[in-house]
């Protein structure tokens, strides 16, 4: 399955996340009292879900053999009014809402681009988010 990943801080807000053998940072902005060291937790949670989005994407069209030369992912975060989500079924006054635009690069067929932007809904990551997620906390 997936590696372990460590988040540690000891001061301010700045953390230090490690993945494996890869070493990342997250922080606040400065209008929040960080320092904008890093990414802050949602811009490195829509990084993830973009890395899944196109990541699925490149290997269903290489398994397909269409002409895919580029996939751009860009994402954005917001919590809105539950009354101005037509299709939410939460009774929650907020809602929260990611923006998914995604482009093409490469000699694709409507229906070859239509097929792709059917399949980013099946990346594993897009899956969890709108599944019923569990997290299990322990003090250690």
């Amino acid at each position: 399955m997936s590696r372990s990943v460590v988040v540690s801080g000891s001061s301010g807000f700045l953390q230090n996340i490690s993945v494996g053998p890869h070493l990342l940072q997250a922080d606040e902005p400065t209008e929040f009292g960080g320092n904008d060291a890093g990414p802050n937790p949602y811009e490195l949670f829509l990084a993830g879900l973009g890395a899944c989005t196109s990541i699925t994407l490149r290997m269903y069209a290489d398994r397909k053999g269409w002409p895919l030369e580029s996939v751009q992912v860009r994402l954005a975060y917001s919590r809105i009014h539950a009354e101005d989500c037509k299709d939410c079924d939460s009774g929650e006054a907020m809602i929260d809402h990611i923006e998914r635009e995604i482009e093409f690069t490469g000699a694709l067929s409507a229906e070859q681009q239509q097929r792709l932007l059917e399949i980013a809904n099946k990346c594993p990551v897009h899956r969890t988010l709108t599944s019923q997620v569990q997290i299990h906390t322990t003090l250690v």
